[in-house]
């Protein structure tokens, strides 16, 4: 399944770059993201390397999903395609 990576999870003055907010394809409402929790997100970088995260919840009503990474992503993922297996 394609998702891409829309933001960092952030408050109005401070980022976690650990935790990154996914638009998921066919996915536009709350109840849809339900069976999406617990699915496993790889980033794939341009170098080869990658980093692993999991989804841990939904993130507004328009079908968003909140993910907990192992590592930080860099800012040029922002709007890069990731795969959730």
């Amino acid at each position: 399944m394609k998702a891409r990576i829309v933001s960092f999870r952030r408050s109005r003055r401070r980022q976690n770059t650990k935790q990154v907010i996914l638009k998921v394809e066919n996915v536009d409402s709350k109840d849809k993201t339900k069976d999406l929790i617990g699915k496993e997100m790889i980033w794939k970088s341009p170098s080869g390397k990658e980093i692993k995260g999991k989804v841990s919840n939904f993130h507004g009503n328009s079908g968003a999903v909140r993910v907990i990474l192992s590592k930080g992503v860099p800012g040029q993922a922002i709007g890069e395609e990731v795969e959730l297996k």
